[in-house]
């Protein structure tokens, strides 16, 4: 069952993941109200009362699954019966809501007895009205019935659909987790084949020249340049296994950015051009890690309506600023900020900004974050250069 209120505490009638259409479909009780008005005196007020119960009951089947929701679908069609029988037969379009709610069990044998029960009930309330009807009245009523006695059958159809989306959807997910793990077993194996030789033969040297500085310099000289081509090799080894990574660009962390946000009901909005071509995979990884982590805090904690991300590029760098109208936060609150990838490994959940900060340094890009703790928002601005100078590289030429 969803909570009844918000994450700010106000009241919610019904689950926000249905929109506007519970809403909606109420108009309709205005039918039976209608009906209503030929009553007097306490039976007029039972009258009202009964709908009243009908309402809730309507509001309910919205909110809870399994045997409540059987049970409260009981209530309702014992509801519909009560009106109909003991005010107006014409109360027979209020199965309408009733024949709805049918069409969500996906358990057949379940749907099979409340859709038998249902036509047996609706065909028996038309069998008391028809005496009443004129042949036109009679035209008129009958394709409404007949819809809504076959109107479960196409919202269990379409409920369906709905639920085998939601699990190809979450093998999706498991995939893509699962690439993701055998891409990190891939890197850690090539990182140990490649890198531990060359590491552990740097080792081996670096003692070597410790020994022999004293005894034998000019040797102690040439084994230290042997270690600094070893390590100018290991560098591009890693080079080699970075360019060769499975990385997440910047349009794609926007990508899920977006769905995340678009998940919490949060208003998106992108300033700027995502496909940064001229950015390299590093930088595009890093980058991409950083905007996931930051938006998924903002749905976590900002309390935000609207998300805007801005990109801008230069000859020389590049830009991108996360901007929420949160509530904001103070400079303390920054140190509960959760990394994403810390969270996810169980651990500690102080670092996430400084975790973004120590990812930045590895492009020697820069982290600024503002956020007054009043109201007024929070502002990430990530900026990295977009040549990044290889020291060892320029000193060995």
């Amino acid at each position: 069952m969803e909570q009844a209120r918000t994450s700010d505490g106000r009241f919610r009638l019904f689950p926000q993941r249905f929109g506007f259409f519970p809403y909606l479909w109420l108009v309709y009780i205005a039918l039976p109200i209608i009906n209503l008005q030929q009553e007097t005196g306490l039976k007029l007020a039972f009258g009202y009362v009964f709908i009243a119960m009908f309402v809730v009951t309507y509001r309910q089947l919205y909110n809870v699954t399994g045997t409540a929701f059987t049970w409260w679908l009981i209530v309702q069609m014992a509801l519909i019966l009560v009106m109909c029988l003991g005010y107006s037969p014409f109360n027979l379009y209020m199965g309408f809501f009733t024949a709805n709610f049918i069409g969500w069990y996906s358990d057949h044998r379940m749907f099979r007895v409340f859709i038998t029960a249902f036509t047996a009930m609706e065909l028996g309330l038309i069998a008391l009205i028809i005496p009443r009807m004129e042949p036109l009245e009679l035209i008129f009523t009958l394709p409404f019935l007949i819809l809504m006695l076959t109107s479960p059958f196409g919202i269990r159809s379409m409920v369906r659909k709905q639920q085998l989306e939601q699990e190809l959807d979450m093998a999706q997910q498991q995939i893509k987790e699962l690439i993701t793990r055998e891409e990190r077993m891939r890197i850690a194996r090539d990182l140990h084949d490649t890198l531990g030789h060359t590491l552990s033969l740097i080792t081996l040297k670096s003692q070597l020249v410790e020994k022999l500085i004293a005894k034998d310099p000019l040797r102690a000289q040439a084994e230290a340049k042997e270690i600094q081509q070893t390590s100018r090799a290991a560098l591009r080894q890693v080079r080699e296994l970075v360019s060769d990574m499975r990385a997440s660009s910047i349009a794609e962390g926007i990508a899920e950015a977006r769905e995340m946000l678009r998940a919490a009901g949060i208003d998106f909005t992108v300033e700027g051009e995502p496909e940064q071509n001229g950015v390299s995979p590093l930088s595009q990884n890093i980058l991409s890690l950083c905007i996931k982590e930051a938006v998924t805090n903002l749905v976590k904690h900002s309390h935000a309506s609207h998300c805007r991300i801005s990109i801008a590029s230069s000859e020389s760098s590049l830009q991108i600023e996360i901007e929420d109208n949160g509530i904001g936060l103070s400079s303390g609150d920054a140190d509960s900020f959760v990394s994403v990838s810390e969270a996810g490994a169980g651990t500690s959940a102080g670092n996430g900004l400084k975790g973004m900060a120590e990812r930045l340094s590895l492009i020697e890009g820069s982290l600024r974050f503002s956020g007054a703790g009043h109201g007024e928002g929070t502002r990430l601005t990530v900026q990295v250069p977009l040549v990044i100078k290889d020291r060892e590289e320029e000193e060995a030429e």
